[in-house]
């Protein structure tokens, strides 16, 4: 019971962490191994795979180029946006668009997760997996749905590191602002146009602050807990990008 009193008083942010944490501790021991994956860009005729070392010299070379890419897990990566749509949860009804993407997307990912976790227990397999296919782009794909779970991340980072640093500041501001450097410019008119008519309707920076950190503890206390997060997801966020650059899923536009 004791145990159980101490999860329901966990933070969002915190859950945040312990899920970073996680992620970061599976990519140190890869790196630990030199484990990452290899991946290929393929030619018109040819589907991405991994190269043992042996055959660089091959004329395969004309069609492949090589690109190592950190492996990160994918169920912790699932709870950790999670996490993430809980902490954006408490900006208010104002975001139930934004949040039903993200919450579809989760779904996505996750459901091809789970036909087989051994298979994709890492997100660079899903990515070689639909690489593979040729559909990453073709419809409503999990390579998709992590380009845009990675640019929540990117929002998210955006917002609460722009809290921390101006907390007088409107939210309206700081969401807007957010929003502006990470989902805008991959947004349509439509949904950016939808997204400034939210932003009329966001409650005020205290409240949210309230709501984010612990009843038992001041803003000085969330902030140290912002700042720790900030420190984990940043990397991730750099391996992210990394990756789908890799992919070729960097530049993708919603429809």
């Amino acid at each position: 019971m004791k145990r159980k009193r101490e999860i329901e008083r966990k933070t969002e942010i915190k859950s945040a962490i312990e899920e970073l944490s996680l992620i970061i501790k599976f990519n140190n021991n890869n790196n630990h191994k030199n484990n990452n994956t290899k991946i290929m860009g393929s030619s018109s005729n040819t589907s991405s795979s991994t190269l043992d070392n042996n055959t660089s010299n091959n004329k395969e070379d004309d069609c492949f180029q090589q690109v190592v890419v950190s492996k990160i897990p994918t169920r912790p990566f699932i709870s950790l946006c999670s996490s993430i749509l809980q902490v954006l949860d408490k900006i208010g009804p104002t975001m139930a668009v934004l949040r039903q993407d993200i919450f579809k997307n989760i779904q996505r990912l996750e459901m091809l997760y789970e036909t087989n976790p051994e298979k994709y227990s890492y997100l660079v397999d899903i990515l070689n997996k639909e690489a593979v296919d040729r559909n990453a782009k073709k419809g409503d794909t999990s390579s998709k749905a992590l380009v845009w779970l990675t640019r929540c991340l990117d929002f998210t980072a955006a917002l609460l590191q722009r809290l921390i640093i101006d907390p007088k500041e409107s939210m309206e501001q700081i969401v807007g602002d957010a929003y502006e450097i990470t989902f805008k410019p991959w947004h349509g008119w439509i949904a950016a146009a939808a997204f400034r008519v939210a932003l009329k309707l966001i409650p005020d920076t205290d409240t949210f602050i309230n709501l984010l950190k612990d009843k038992d503890h001041n803003f000085d206390t969330l902030k140290d807990d912002i700042q720790s997060f900030l420190s984990l997801l940043v990397p991730l966020l750099e391996d992210l990008h990394s990756t789908l650059s890799s992919y070729g899923l960097e530049k993708l536009k919603s429809a």
